[in-house]
């Protein structure tokens, strides 16, 4: 069988793949992109978009093709106390800004699930089909090259782990403001209600798994705790039906993001912000890093990526 050959291989196209993709061919690195998924997908994600990832992806909300919603103030809900602050933040379907994404980019891309990469003449053979000298591995927490390359050598840690519960429906709601609640029901974590445009509204919660775990408790519980809290507020009107779960890990300091020729960026490096638990601008901005470390033979660091959310939502109120 003829492998296609490439200088670079991205595994996943969400929005660190397709981001660190379209930088690699910016910079004239021949680049494949795989994912085992057909776009336009779903994917779980409160859809928070900062006006840094905004500028790191070099669009502004005129230049959206699809729904984007304003956002110039959320509501912080700690110990029952209303904390509104001033803010400049959006909100967007994952569905919709994924594909736009994947369709900026001009590298070539397959429909490919990854099942084996093997190091081989210098570079990475994946499955008997693609060559590439450098791999990237953008395809999330399960991400396969975290697994093949990373995992026993640099593994995460367990107390940084979350899990979520979330539901993003079309439907009529009273509330288009943007709502966060901390410790809500004793939830070690957080819980967020984001109104996006076309009637779609996110609803969800996130916790640390293993204090969950400790207690007894379950992400399932605090979501059905949530939904009460919700109903008796008034802030939907009618109760949704099911719910969906998925876990990604919160950054920590002794992150690997690169072994030889091996790059793991996003959620694949477990890049979450630690208080808010943001995953969009830490993929988007290390894929961009990724990239250019590849290209113009670079240290691949994190300085430059944001640890905390809270300062940028509230220094974002404060600019002009």
């Amino acid at each position: 069988m003829t492998r296609k050959r490439f200088d670079a291989a991205v595994v996943g196209a969400g929005p660190g793949g397709t981001t660190c993709a379209r930088e690699l061919e910016r910079l004239g690195v021949k680049t494949v992109l795989l994912d085992k998924a057909d776009f336009p997908r779903q994917k779980l994600c409160a859809g928070w978009i900062t006006p840094d990832v905004m500028a790191d992806l070099g669009f502004v909300p005129s230049d959206y093709p699809y729904g984007i919603k304003r956002f110039d103030r959320i509501n912080f809900h700690i110990n029952h106390v209303k904390i509104p602050v001033r803010t400049r933040q959006y909100s967007i379907r994952r569905y919709e800004f994924d594909h736009w994404l994947l369709q900026r980019v001009k590298t070539p891309f397959y429909r490919h699930t990854v099942r084996r990469i093997r190091e081989k003449n210098g570079g990475f053979e994946i499955d008997d089909r693609f060559f590439a000298r450098y791999i990237i591995g953008a395809g999330g927490t399960n991400c396969p090259v975290f697994r093949q390359f990373f995992k026993n050598k640099s593994p995460r840690r367990e107390k940084s782990l979350i899990v979520t519960m979330e539901k993003e429906y079309r439907t009529e709601f009273p509330d288009r403001q943007c709502h966060l609640w901390f410790f809500v029901n004793n939830l070690p974590g957080y819980a967020w209600y984001v109104p996006k445009i076309n009637g779609y509204l996110n609803i969800g919660i996130g916790g640390k798994a293993f204090r969950m775990n400790k207690r007894g408790d379950s992400i399932q519980y605090h979501f059905a705790a949530f939904l009460d809290m919700l109903e008796q507020k008034g802030m939907i009107t009618a109760r949704p039906e099911g719910g969906k779960g998925y876990a990604y890990y919160l950054r920590h300091p002794d992150i690997r993001t690169r072994i030889g020729n091996a790059l793991i960026i996003g959620d694949s490096a477990g890049l979450a912000t630690r208080d808010m638990g943001e995953g969009i601008g830490p993929a988007v901005k290390s894929g961009i890093l990724a990239a250019r470390s590849i290209a113009l033979n670079r240290p691949f660091t994190l300085a430059s990526v944001n640890r905390f959310s809270l300062p940028q939502l509230v220094w974002s109120g404060l600019r002009p």
